[in-house]
């Protein structure tokens, strides 16, 4: 049992990735429900309702005032569902919130369960999303705000975020995101990526545009833009993010191989001089590819988990299974295969060709592929 005190951190045993916070006799059922609803939430509420099964039904119980528990349940849950009168969660939530980007879901549920309300983090911290599961498991209404939710548009800040995109900066999501709900005239240019990102069953709102090149949207001087490459821009091509954000896809492949024992900034630095090179962001790269041989190759681990990248290894006759330009024999002879970081970054990404054939560069060779979509 939690025993709640003035200026004591709550000791919480986290299991799943969400929250379910009661306080009342009706709101503890509704929180029992959602427990047995939803595997990956916690559920706590007020001990005086305690039932007898808690314990093997991993119910935490607390006493004290719940405003001392919900800062250390914002700090480790992603989403907060909580069955308390919408105005009292918002004057306990307003002391700890920090940042959009980071604050985690919090949805609010009237203690009938008639109505479930998308409160915090609507669309990065996906409370719109959790709104809408709650509400169904519930059968309750769904209420969501959200201006680009309730007029089916793009929602400027999840733009992609479902296939791996992030944003070059943050620093235009709030302009840009007023001028798609106010109905401006947005420009969409994409390069690379997904392209089913539309998620309506409906041609796209009359005031987007997708255009084929960044001038060709400059021409028609749209008040904002969304560009979607892996590409660094030319100075002239900045214009158009004057009023626009930049996403960064995940389509950059890079085949490699290395000496034994190369270290992981000896590794690093040629894919970051690889890249500049070919004028390719680092934010665009989705994986690393290499021979089975490399798997436990330390310096390739610690590159690819550092940067969060997909590590990828296939065997030599995976491998030989790609027509090569110029297969070696030398590589064979040490491999078993006519050429690792060619045909790994092909087989990988999908491509017909490769953006960057080979380079050799002290012990790392390294390819690159785009995946094309």
């Amino acid at each position: 049992m939690i025993e709640l005190q003035e200026a004591q951190k709550a000791f919480i045993q986290q299991k799943g990735d969400y929250a379910v916070v009661a306080i009342t006799k009706h709101g503890v059922e509704l929180a029992r429900k959602l427990g047995n609803s939803f595997q990956n939430a916690d559920v706590y509420y007020m001990a005086k309702f305690e039932k007898g099964d808690e314990r093997n039904k991993d119910i935490q119980l607390f006493t004290g005032s719940v405003r001392l528990l919900l800062p250390s349940l914002f700090e480790a849950y992603k989403g907060l569902i909580i069955i308390i009168s919408l105005g009292a969660v918002v004057r306990m939530i307003a002391p700890i919130l920090k940042d959009k980007k980071t604050d985690p879901a919090v949805v609010v549920i009237d203690d009938k369960g008639e109505h479930v309300i998308s409160v915090l983090s609507g669309h990065i911290g996906g409370a719109n999303e959790l709104t809408k599961e709650v509400a169904a498991a519930l059968k309750a209404r769904p209420i969501i705000t959200t201006a680009s939710d309730v007029q089916e548009t793009i929602a400027v800040d999840l733009f992609g975020k479902r296939f791996g995109w992030i944003w070059d900066s943050a620093e235009k999501l709030t302009p840009v995101s007023a001028s798609v709900v106010n109905e401006e005239k947005i420009a969409v240019v994409q390069e690379s990526g997904e392209k089913d990102w539309w998620p309506y069953g409906r041609p796209l709102p009359g005031n987007i545009q997708p255009y084929s090149s960044i001038q060709e949207a400059l021409a028609q001087k749209p008040d904002a833009a969304l560009v979607v490459t892996h590409r660094n821009l030319s100075k002239d091509e900045t214009k158009i993010l004057h009023n626009g954000v930049l996403y960064r896809p995940k389509v950059i492949v890079l085949g490699m191989g290395c000496n034994r024992g190369t270290a992981a900034s000896e590794i690093e630095a040629v894919i970051d001089e690889t890249l500049e090179e070919l004028g390719f962001s680092k934010k665009s790269v989705k994986a690393v590819c290499t021979i089975d041989l490399k798997k436990d190759e330390a310096g390739l681990l610690e590159v690819v988990n550092k940067n969060r990248w997909e590590f990828i290894y296939y065997t030599p006759a995976e491998l030989n299974a790609i027509e090569l330009q110029n297969p070696s024999e030398t590589v064979f002879k040490y491999t078993g295969a006519y050429g690792v970081s060619e045909p790994a970054a092909l087989l990988y990404s999908g491509a017909e060709q490769l953006a960057l054939m080979k380079k050799k560069s002290g012990n790392v060779t390294i390819s690159v592929a785009v995946i094309p979509h």
